[in-house]
């Protein structure tokens, strides 16, 4: 988990206002949020459905009013039944019955990729779809983490184990508290994008930008540490995806091998040069489990040499950090391997 502490120091130390921030791995939107709120502008990809949905709502955010109509309109055409439920217990035993038709509806119903309102809409979905059901009446599911989908079989036999049935909740006056929740403070103004999109496009796809940027500053997957999607699976399902998890459901947010993942990240550098700026500042925060510092450093250095045509230095010693309630610990609670992230600050030359 990114957290806004690091981007804010990030952008004060590195950037003006009005100055161009870039993070090509966007995940919850941290970076893009973050700049907005500084008065700073920002882009950003990611190739994750759940991480585009949600960071894209953070760059375009809409005005309560026109959510909130949206989500009365959805409402008012509603209809129970006419799309087919997913195939075995799992949903059965998640979703109440009349949950699980109003989330199909939702599914079906949201354009969430063109639409700003619609992806609003539905960030907020994700964020209620499953968690603590026991201990909140704003998550649609049955008892279920919050942080991870967890896999079908075990789910199904952990509530059968329980005997835990799933609460009927009503979603669209969910989604109306909510939404009020989360606009309850006026919306930074500005420009924010972030496209649905591999990190090594990044120039192609903000092509009009190229040379703007004055500070990247993104989190890469850490190695050997997490599959996104998989862990993600029932939010991806959500918006579109497939009704089980599956391994290696994305190509780029998982890597085990050393040498496969450094030449993906220079690949990602190489995507990302045309819109740095001539000075441009790259800070990354980075940790694995088959990784120390000393080969983080190497790694990166390694990497930005193969993906840049540019010269580039070191601003400062890594600064190390205990990774708390982060990647390892949140997704994976026994994960063996290092327990450490760590920051690197590189000045373009």
């Amino acid at each position: 988990m990114f957290p806004e502490e690091y981007v804010a120091r990030q952008l004060l130390a590195f950037t003006r206002p009005g100055d161009l921030v870039l993070d090509p791995f966007c995940g919850r939107g941290t970076t893009i949020l973050e700049s907005t709120l500084h008065s700073r502008r920002a882009i950003g990809t990611d190739v994750n459905l759940v991480a585009a949905c949600v960071s894209g709502a953070k760059a375009e955010v809409p005005a309560l009013d026109e959510v909130l109509a949206r989500i009365d309109h959805l409402e008012t055409h509603f209809v129970a039944g006419g799309l087919s439920v997913p195939d075995g217990e799992f949903f059965e035993y998640c979703f109440h019955s009349e949950t699980l038709g109003e989330l199909l509806f939702l599914r079906a119903e949201l354009r969430w990729r063109e639409d700003p309102i619609d992806r609003f809409v539905a960030a907020v979905a994700l964020g209620a779809l499953h968690g603590e059901a026991h201990r909140s009446p704003n998550y649609f599911s049955n008892r279920m983490p919050r942080t991870i989908s967890t896999k079908p079989e075990y789910s199904v036999r952990w509530w059968k184990e329980r005997n835990l049935a799933p609460d009927r909740r009503r979603v669209f006056p969910i989604l109306r508290a909510l939404s009020r929740a989360r606009l309850s403070i006026l919306a930074p103004s500005g420009l924010a994008k972030v496209a649905l999109e591999d990190a090594r496009n990044c120039a192609e796809v903000f092509s009009e930008h190229e040379g703007e940027v004055r500070l990247m500053v993104t989190s890469p997957p850490y190695l050997d540490t997490t599959d996104y999607s998989e862990d993600q699976w029932l939010r991806i399902w959500f918006l579109g995806g497939p009704e089980r998890p599956k391994r290696k459901m994305s190509l780029d947010d998982r890597h085990t091998n050393k040498e496969n993942y450094w030449d993906f990240l220079s690949e990602v550098w190489a995507g990302t040069e045309r819109l740095l700026g001539s000075e441009a500042t790259i800070a990354i925060r980075i940790g694995g489990k088959k990784l120390d510092v000393d080969e983080i450093s190497n790694g990166l250095s390694m990497s930005l040499k193969k993906g840049l045509s540019r010269g580039f230095h070191l601003l400062d010693a890594p600064n190390t950090s205990e990774i708390k309630n982060g990647q390892l610990n949140s997704f994976r609670p026994g994960a063996l391997g290092k327990r450490h992230e760590h920051d690197f600050v590189f000045r373009l030359h």
